[in-house]
């Protein structure tokens, strides 16, 4: 399976600015069967101005986001902040499937008391994994990373790909470098992960989204701009490492 990751310089509360530079992230590497988006990637972090937030049906990211898919004929994954039907706030990310006509999201689970996230957000509270084009896909997103047990791998929540997406602050980037690769090998599971770069009202951002291999080795490391770089995962790669050095059999 080829991923794109997608390491845009989301501007503040710019969807439709932002649509336009990731739609140019897509065109410089076409053909992917996977594109994957940071975290709120449309608006920037949003905490406090949450009059801009829109609900989910008239979310023109979102919309955006089925459109390209089903053109291209890819998935597409990036989280938005959404209202949902019942009114509850939601950092929310999408998996939409443009070759099989299907949608499905991860409402965050681990909101980011420090940045005051908690306050006007609804966590979630269920694992979502995705089935698509072989794979099996834990969708998690930016502060979940911190927390090993939501992310483990167990029998009812067997997974082949993690897939984070993320806005994570310079100040934190050594953590994001040993995390990701923690949890690629503590799982025995690709671990692809998105941030953003540039600047919002309060941080900078400084990209370094990666693909890490089942045993912790780096396939892909982006740097401090915006840019689109692809990766290939294979099924079969994955299980031979699983096999030969069954690790998973001897959890608890």
């Amino acid at each position: 399976m080829k991923v794109t990751l997608l390491q845009i310089d989301s501007k503040w509360m710019d969807e439709r600015g932002n649509i336009l530079r990731a739609t140019a992230l897509m065109d410089s590497q076409p053909g992917s069967d996977l594109y994957v988006l940071p975290e709120m990637w449309s608006t920037g972090f949003v905490t406090d101005t949450m009059e801009n937030v829109p609900d989910e049906k008239h979310s023109v990211a979102l919309q955006w986001m089925k459109e390209e898919a089903a053109r291209r004929r890819c998935a597409i994954c990036g989280s938005l902040a959404v209202r949902d039907d019942e009114g509850a706030y939601r950092n929310r990310l999408y998996f939409v499937d443009g070759r099989h006509d299907r949608v499905a999201y991860y409402d965050k689970h681990h909101l980011f008391s420090y940045g005051g996230e908690n306050l006007h957000y609804t966590p979630g509270q269920h694992h979502t994994i995705v089935e698509y084009e072989g794979m099996r896909i834990l969708l998690l997103t930016c502060y979940d990373l911190r927390f090993p047990c939501w992310i483990r791998y167990a029998d009812d929540r067997a997974y082949d790909v993690i897939l984070l997406v993320a806005n994570w602050p310079q100040g934190r980037q050594s953590a994001w470098q040993i995390l990701t690769a923690a949890r690629a090998i503590e799982n025995q599971s690709y671990f692809i992960g998105v941030n953003r770069v540039g600047d919002d009202l309060v941080t900078h951002y400084i990209g370094g989204s990666c693909a890490i291999d089942p045993i912790g080795r780096t396939m892909v490391s982006l740097g401090d701009t915006a840019e689109a770089v692809s990766v290939a995962l294979s099924q079969s790669e994955l299980l031979r490492r699983r096999e030969k050095f069954p690790v998973l059999d001897d959890r608890d």
